[in-house]
């Protein structure tokens, strides 16, 4: 049996969490103005972040049941909304307050970048229902556990967790705005019911495949700029460790 050296004992309880680096297109817009929203909320201090974390994921699903209702009902579309943005500001939140109140736990982040990518699964599965293509979920949910591997995998070797240009926060606004057209189409639009209906499922279809294809463009652009970076002559040098059985 392999026993740990105490030199790799120490190199690991000494190494640095992963920087957090953000690429997005939105959050110098967005994120900056939501995190002063902090202040205004007046949380508890004794309050946990994870507690953030969980009212984030309960509106996730709340906004997945909107999507998978949009078709039918106006107030789905309204509903997918305002759970993603409900999810979305607690996503925010949930570090700040983390931060403000000295509660970071290695923990509290685990939680949060693992219901992360449950979130969009559930939205892209609404989506799906009120397509009337269920299956078509699967597709969306690989695409993006797909990227959720690959971006902590890579955070692990190069130690920066890095978003991309286009990343959660731009994914949640095109999920907020389709929501609200949703809604709107089926207040304003006049027809039959089943007509209505029938323009809401084709908007659903058309919509989740383009996020689809646009994944899987994505996916195939950050593994090769992966590889890239963790072959760089600037990368750490690679693990030649063996496995230890204990």
């Amino acid at each position: 049996m392999t026993q740990p050296t105490q030199e790799n004992s120490l190199a690991r309880e000494s190494k640095p969490a992963a920087q957090r680096i953000s690429h997005s297109l939105l959050d110098p817009w967005l994120t900056g103005p939501l995190k002063g929203l902090y202040r205004r909320l007046d949380i508890p201090a004794s309050f946990p972040p994870e507690g953030i974390v969980l009212t984030g994921h309960i509106l996730a699903i709340f906004g997945a049941i909107g999507f998978a209702l949009s078709g039918s009902h106006w107030w789905g579309g309204l509903l997918a909304a305002l759970g993603v943005a409900g999810n979305h500001i607690c996503d925010v939140l949930d570090g700040t307050h983390a931060r403000a109140t000295g509660q970071c736990r290695n923990g509290g982040e685990l939680l949060d970048h693992f219901v992360d990518p449950l979130s969009f699964s559930y939205w892209t599965a609404g989506l799906a229902y009120c397509s009337g293509e269920p299956w078509f979920a699967a597709a969306g949910i690989t695409v993006i556990y797909a990227m959720a591997v690959l971006t902590s995998i890579k955070a692990k070797m190069v130690g920066q967790f890095t978003l991309a240009h286009f990343g959660p926060t731009e994914f949640k606004t095109l999920l907020i705005l389709f929501g609200i057209h949703q809604a709107s189409s089926l207040v304003t639009s006049s027809g039959s019911k089943a007509g209505l209906a029938e323009a809401a499922m084709n908007r659903a279809w058309w919509f989740l495949l383009v996020l689809v294809v646009a994944g899987i463009i994505q996916l195939k652009i950050s593994l090769w700029m992966a590889i890239k970076e963790v072959n760089s002559e600037d990368a750490e040098q690679p693990d030649t460790t063996e496995w230890e059985v204990r």
